[in-house]
């Protein structure tokens, strides 16, 4: 039997929908979680030229994927939005935002404390830096934009040409330690060569990273779904919903 699933692009369906993935996003990714920090700080060998200081990128190196990758995606969906009018899309990519924002934050925040022994200091104008941090001014942005603007469907508007302005940044973070001569080490993890660290470090360091998505997904769902009753508390869908609670 065919599932149709452009019935989930309504919000109704799609709050119904949200609200029974949440639970099996959210134990999935306290349980990788558990499993990922357990081998990266107490499995995982000790590095011959970082000692124990490497072990902060279990969790730089997610957030830093992360801070990128759901940029990506909030300016996809927000422009699919922006193109064919679908308020669930707009809904979404507004959801996406505050998470992509902590995983900058996040990146940052591992990346000084990584810094100051490897390098002596919390932070350096470097390339890569840099970058990343006008992501966090993006993010921001973003959703300084649509709250500064009272209309729902403006704001989706305006915030969807941000997000889609600023994914010119995304490539100039993960190609700064190529194109310009950076403090920032290049590329650990790589499709097109061999892992440069040892396969314990690596489980670790994947394990974590799907914990980070499983938790992105759970927590965009868990907001989208207030979105949704935020937006459309007027309609008759949701006045049942509370009438029912």
């Amino acid at each position: 039997m065919a599932i149709n699933w452009f019935k989930y692009s309504s919000p109704p369906s799609f709050y119904s929908l949200a609200g029974k993935m949440i639970p099996l996003f959210s134990i999935t990714s306290i349980v990788l979680f558990a499993l990922g920090l357990y081998i990266g700080f107490f499995v995982a060998p000790t590095d011959f030229q970082q000692s124990e200081a490497y072990r902060i990128i279990f969790i730089h190196v997610p957030a830093a994927w992360m801070s990128m990758f759901l940029y990506l995606i909030m300016a996809g969906w927000a422009a699919i939005g922006l193109a064919f009018n679908t308020r669930l899309s707009s809904m979404i990519a507004t959801a996406i935002a505050p998470t992509g924002a902590m995983f900058t934050f996040l990146a940052l925040w591992t990346g000084a404390f990584w810094g100051k022994p490897m390098w002596g200091t919390w932070w350096v104008w470097d390339a890569r830096l840099t970058s990343e941090l006008i992501l966090l001014f993006l993010y921001i942005g973003f959703m300084a934009l649509q709250a500064a603007i009272d209309d729902p469907r403006r704001a989706d508007k305006a915030g969807a040409v941000i997000a889609l302005v600023g994914v010119v940044n995304i490539p100039i973070i993960y190609f700064s330690v190529k194109w310009w001569n950076t403090l920032h080490q290049g590329a650990t993890v790589s499709l097109t060569q061999s892992p440069k660290m040892a396969t314990t470090m690596l489980t670790g360091m994947l394990i974590m990273s799907l914990a980070c998505w499983m938790y992105s997904i759970a927590v965009i769902l868990m907001r989208t779904r207030t979105i949704i009753l935020e937006r459309e508390r007027n309609t008759m869908w949701v006045s049942d919903l509370q009438g029912a609670a």
